[in-house]
């Protein structure tokens, strides 16, 4: 094709063309299921698949009983992808996302040695719900996780699977006991 030839595919090659088409298609079946399920957030469907598809992460802000993890778990049921829900406390801390080194015994010659145990980050799909509710060092925990795709726990850098989506919840701000997320973090996350 030449740039000449006035489609809308333009400079497009027929791979190209071939690769958006399918995405237009996975696209529009992913958002039929998810209508199935959640009724009248079809604005925040295309923009949760907009971010899922340009590999970003997102916060959805609202009020308890929106619907708001319901969406997320079926996008994660509809693209046969693992799914963790984190829920954000006071007192939650940064290992307890991510995971922690454990010493673990040998039954037969008592040896001990550590072994990492994978915290709930360690999934294709991740809710974190509340995720102004904790304070900012466990905050920080994910949002490193998002940043680098990986995680270090006493030396030893563990990546997480791929593709990695973080999907978080939010309480209004006004809200009693939340901890605001600073600007710079916000920049982790596209919508």
């Amino acid at each position: 094709m030449s740039s000449s030839d006035s489609g809308p595919t333009g400079d497009l090659s027929g791979r190209e063309v071939d690769a958006v088409e399918t995405l237009g298609e996975s696209h529009a079946k992913i958002r039929q299921e998810l209508r199935k399920l959640i009724v009248g957030q079809d604005r925040v469907i295309d923009e949760l698949l907009i971010c899922l598809f340009g590999q970003g992460h997102c916060i959805l802000e609202g009020v308890p009983g929106l619907a708001k993890t319901r969406l997320i778990s079926a996008l994660a049921r509809t693209l046969s992808m693992s799914f963790n829900r984190i829920q954000f406390t006071p007192d939650l801390m940064p290992s307890d996302i991510t995971g922690t080194e454990m010493i673990e015994e040998d039954k037969t010659s008592g040896e001990r040695q550590l072994r990492f145990a994978q915290g709930p980050v360690f999934a294709n799909v991740i809710l974190a719900d509340e995720i102004n509710r904790t304070p900012p060092k466990t905050q920080a925990a994910l949002l490193e996780a998002m940043q680098e795709g990986q995680v270090t726990a006493a030396g030893f850098t563990h990546r997480l699977p791929q593709p990695f989506f973080v999907l978080a919840t939010q309480n209004p701000i006004e809200q009693e006991g939340t901890y605001p997320l600073p600007e710079a973090q916000l920049d982790r996350f596209m919508f």
